[in-house]
């Protein structure tokens, strides 16, 4: 019988649980039965989750605090998904303030180590945790504008290799999924012009949709990937293939 693909039953921790991609892991993970605690720093939580807790990922102790929270919430954690970032920092590098540059960094990559840190103990005790950290194509392609975002998000396919190769031997997989152009609120936003000229850049032609992306870290936290870690799992219909990630671009 081939592997089950759906991660039925999990105590699962999602962070950035109120934005467009949290929402919709919150969402189809409890479809799967699981057991969701729901972080975000301010917002309401989604609907399907049965534990909740309001911190800031990029100040290690209320990190530590929340998680400790969630996870006696949920009565304990199988697995984590790191999905809590700062996206809209827009500044050309030679002008890019520093206060700006360390909010992304603190928030995007701090943030997933915190989380993670904070949850290895509840991860280990439950014999087969799981770690998903949410990267972007901008760590590989660049991302006029966005220096801090595109190393914020390429630290953490690092991170998510180093915590593969720690804590394989205490029965916990590390792994990351890389979404190129999601139909979140904030990019559904863009200008028009804009986003036109970006799908033009992706070879399947369209946006991406957010349940498109939950279903990949659902996959990851599934019994099908129990021999998957360390590895990267692009979700961006083919947006970072070379020659084809450019705003402007024409598909062909």
């Amino acid at each position: 019988m081939p592997a089950d693909t759906s991660p039925t039953g999990l105590r699962v921790i999602v962070t950035g649980a109120a934005g467009g991609i949290g929402r919709a892991l919150v969402e189809t993970l409890a479809a799967c039965d699981c057991r969701v605690g729901a972080a975000d720093v301010a917002e309401p939580p989604p609907d399907g989750a049965v534990a909740t807790a309001a911190f800031d990922v990029s100040d290690a102790g209320a990190a530590a605090d929340g998680v400790a929270s969630l996870v006696e919430q949920l009565g304990g954690c199988d697995a984590i998904v790191a999905n809590a970032g700062v996206v809209d920092t827009i500044h050309r590098a030679e002008r890019f303030p520093e206060k700006a540059w360390r909010r992304d960094l603190e928030t995007n990559l701090s943030g997933a180590f915190h989380v993670t840190k904070a949850a290895f103990g509840a991860l280990a005790d439950s014999g087969d945790g799981r770690v998903v950290l949410v990267s972007s194509v901008a760590a590989e392609i660049g991302l006029p504008g966005q220096a801090a975002y595109g190393a914020s998000k390429a630290g953490i396919v690092g991170l998510a290799r180093t915590l593969a190769a720690e804590w394989a031997s205490r029965g916990v997989r590390c792994n990351v999924v890389m979404p190129g152009m999601i139909a979140t609120p904030k990019v559904l936003a863009m200008p028009e012009d804009l986003r036109d000229a970006l799908t033009d850049a992706i070879p399947l032609g369209r946006l991406g949709a957010t349940e498109e992306l939950a279903g990949a870290v659902c996959f990851l936290l599934s019994p099908a990937a129990a021999y998957v870690t360390g590895t990267v799992l692009r979700v961006d219909g083919g947006f970072g293939l070379a020659g084809t990630a450019m705003v402007g671009g024409r598909r062909r």
